[in-house]
């Protein structure tokens, strides 16, 4: 099992081995049950039976939705319950005991450290437009002119004579966070349309709206213009929004999607969380657009 903490505490086991340093101050290890096969399928011949509640991020929900599907076809009596509101709602959750593991779309911030992260998947954060907008392209002080009302016309852009209409994204969501983060754009600075609370009203709002322009997960983005949704993503400093490039580091936002515990789990939401990190998760997760974490 992969712990996503600070630093390695008094509670990982003997077993963790350090395996990665995400930055300066993330680092990544692994713990592994010596009981549990390397699949994911534990030998123990204990029945798993209960339920795990899910909330937090409306990015990953989809994903933990499919793996539950799977999980529960191992273990039946299991109950898997999953409720969106955003990678904040999960944290809070979690604290509160009102869950059983949130999820997260994000890194835990400094103040977070006494939560337990494990991240199962790497997602990236583009912008979409409608697909007959012109513009393939921005550069992050386009995008920050964008945003901060200082360009109002695509033209300006290198796209038609049109006004833009940008979406912004609600408060409280991780992707919201890492955007204007990476952009260095304050809260009083945007000078938006509209906001969107979720991936789906961001789509509608470009499905609607040809000179509309919103961010999202590139996983879900990709899965609707997959689907044939008139919309499409953009390159940033001509850079591709694919898995690929995230797999490889090149494109420029990018983010871990995490199981958020309190504490150590045991039991049942142990067994999901060394599900979820094992190989037999890995077809799942890219099924869902997103790349593996030790990918």
């Amino acid at each position: 099992m992969l712990l996503f903490r600070e630093t390695l505490t008094a509670r990982t086991s003997t077993a963790c081995t350090l395996i990665a340093v995400l930055s300066t101050t993330l680092i990544v290890g692994g713990c592994f049950d010596e009981n549990a096969k390397k699949k994911g399928e534990r030998t123990s011949p204990e029945k798993l039976q209960g339920k795990i509640r899910f909330t937090g991020s409306s990015t990953m929900a989809p994903l933990v939705e499919a793996l539950g599907k799977r999980f529960r076809a191992l273990h039946p009596e299991v109950i898997i319950e999953v409720e969106i509101g955003g990678s904040s709602r999960g944290i809070h959750d979690v604290r509160e005991g009102s869950c059983n593991i949130g999820m997260v779309a994000r890194p835990l911030n400094d103040d977070e450290r006494d939560l337990i992260g494990f991240p199962i998947a790497r997602d990236g954060v583009c912008l979409i437009v409608h697909k007959d907008n012109p513009v393939t392209s921005l550069s992050s002080e386009q995008v920050v002119g964008i945003y901060t009302g200082q360009i109002t016309n695509w033209k300006e852009a290198g796209g038609n004579d049109a006004p833009i209409a940008a979406i912004n994204r609600a408060e409280g969501q991780a992707v919201r966070e890492l955007f204007t983060q990476f952009l260095k754009i304050k809260s009083d600075d945007f000078k938006v349309s509209g906001s969107a609370a979720e991936n789906l009203e961001g789509i509608k709002a470009i499905v609607e709206n040809p000179n509309a322009i919103v961010y999202m997960s590139i996983g879900e983005a990709n899965i609707r213009i997959g689907q044939g949704v008139p919309v499409k993503s953009l390159d940033m400093h001509g850079i591709t929004a694919t898995n690929r490039n995230i797999r490889n580091g090149r494109f420029p936002i990018q983010r871990p999607l995490m199981l958020v515990t309190q504490t150590l789990p045991s039991g049942i939401m142990d067994a999901f969380i060394e599900f979820a990190l094992s190989p037999n998760a890995t077809g799942i997760i890219s099924e869902c657009r997103f790349v593996p974490y030790l990918d």
